[in-house]
């Protein structure tokens, strides 16, 4: 069972991964290379996560089941809209999200060795593999697994960034602009292109819902351990991104796509700047780790509501855990990471998973209608505001990513319709059954 360090650790862990070690030098890109815009965007991505942890802390507190997004949708909105999310999350959330980290693992990797493109498909497949044996194998050892490549990559990150405030004077030996940039068109669709890299790295802090019913005291653990985690990255992630300002400049963040062994090489040499790789690849192994551990538990509840393989409701009598769910989501998983790129995986995840995290928070406003007398043991602060706020924000980056990557955009739609007969294929089938 799981802990409130548990809950805090996974929250922390899934979201940092790959994004905080890669983005931001094309974020500081995508808005013109001043400052100020870059960590602004930085700063409405951590607060727009902020809000949904708060929306989703009353309902994961008073709806602790397995399955969270998924149980919010069917309970509320019916089977269709709840089975589309599962169906994304298979296929396009969850599924490509690993799938990213393992193709960010394999490009860190080549810190140490030089891969063909074969071979970081290999790494790739290589990490997958590895991350489903571990959650196959028991939800306890993946929480421990968890909780100490979070430890170790937390610890990491804040010391590196520490070092590189400390001893990197790249904010003062050039020019840096702050805010000064004058607004344009070009502009604010940079800065849309920027939001979705930003959202990308804070992507995973909802997961922790998936796996509400297997928390100690789910109601009064839950929602400390949500906020607190969501909180704790936005302020790790805006002392990250100072250290790598601080150690290289913006021009020279702006130039990096490995932002933390550039900055680390910079300043102490190429074999600091390896050296640095270790805990970053640790980092992006505890994300997919945390991903692992907690998504197959959606499609665990979509089974067992007869829509989807029943095998996949089935819990391994030895390890106690949705083995079949595990294998069956990681196999999918493998096919994205041979077949994609990491940056567009990233943006098939942001559009598809931010359109059903705006449906999910509307969910906070049926409840409370239907059930104004149940047990609420933590209550969104600013409601209704605060819930109404992370939809229309959650809904202006789905509809800016449609206007900024429509190709990406449309084929996350494509996959999402083509749930609609899958759907009612599994509900005949089950009716028949």
């Amino acid at each position: 069972m799981l802990r409130l360090r548990d809950v805090i650790l996974i929250v922390v862990g899934t979201v940092i991964g790959s994004g905080i070690f890669l983005v931001p030098g094309g974020v500081l890109r995508d808005s013109g290379g001043d400052v100020g815009l870059a960590l602004l965007v930085w700063i409405v991505g951590g607060g727009l996560s902020l809000l949904g942890a708060l929306t989703y802390a009353e309902l994961g507190a008073m709806n602790p089941r397995a399955g969270g997004l998924y149980v919010y949708l069917r309970d509320a909105f019916g089977p269709l809209p709840a089975f589309l999310y599962g169906w994304a999350l298979f296929f396009v959330i969850g599924s490509g999200s690993i799938a990213t980290l393992s193709a960010a693992f394999a490009r860190y990797i080549q810190q140490f060795v030089a891969l063909s493109v074969p071979g970081a498909k290999l790494v790739s497949l290589a990490t997958i593999v590895v991350v489903t044996l571990v959650n196959v194998w028991g939800t306890r050892r993946g929480a421990v697994v968890q909780n100490w490549s979070t430890a170790i990559k937390v610890g990491a990150l804040l010391l590196l960034s520490a070092l590189l405030l400390t001893t990197g004077n790249g904010l003062s030996a050039a020019p840096v602009r702050v805010l000064s940039t004058p607004l344009s068109s070009e502009l604010l669709r940079g800065m849309a292109v920027a939001m979705v890299a930003v959202l990308w790295a804070y992507e995973g802090w909802h997961y922790v819902t998936f796996s509400a019913g297997e928390i100690v005291e789910p109601q009064r653990i839950f929602a400390r351990g949500i906020i607190a985690g969501t909180a704790a990255i936005v302020v790790i992630y805006l002392l990250a991104n100072l250290g790598y300002l601080a150690a290289l400049g913006p021009a020279g963040v702006a130039q990096s796509n490995r932002v933390a062994a550039d900055a680390v090489t910079t300043l102490f040499g190429d074999t600091w700047g390896r050296l640095v790789a270790i805990p970053i690849l640790v980092s992006i192994f505890g994300a997919a780790n945390g991903i692992a551990l907690t998504a197959p538990r959606v499609f665990y509840a979509m089974a067992r509501d007869g829509l989807f393989f029943r095998k996949l409701a089935e819990v391994h009598p030895r390890f106690g855990t949705p083995a079949v769910a595990i294998l069956a989501g990681s196999a999918w998983t493998m096919v994205l990471a041979g077949s994609g790129t990491f940056e567009q995986l990233l943006t098939y995840v942001v559009f598809t998973g931010w359109a059903f995290y705006a449906l999910a928070a509307a969910t906070i406003f049926v409840y409370r209608r239907r059930l104004p007398d149940a047990a609420r043991p933590f209550r969104v602060p600013g409601y209704p505001l605060t819930p109404a706020l992370f939809i229309v924000a959650a809904s202006a980056i789905v509809v800016s990513t449609l206007v900024s990557r429509p190709t990406q955009a449309l084929l996350g739609i494509g996959i999402i319709l083509l749930g609609m007969p899958a759907y009612w294929w599994w509900r005949r089938s089950n009716r028949a059954g």
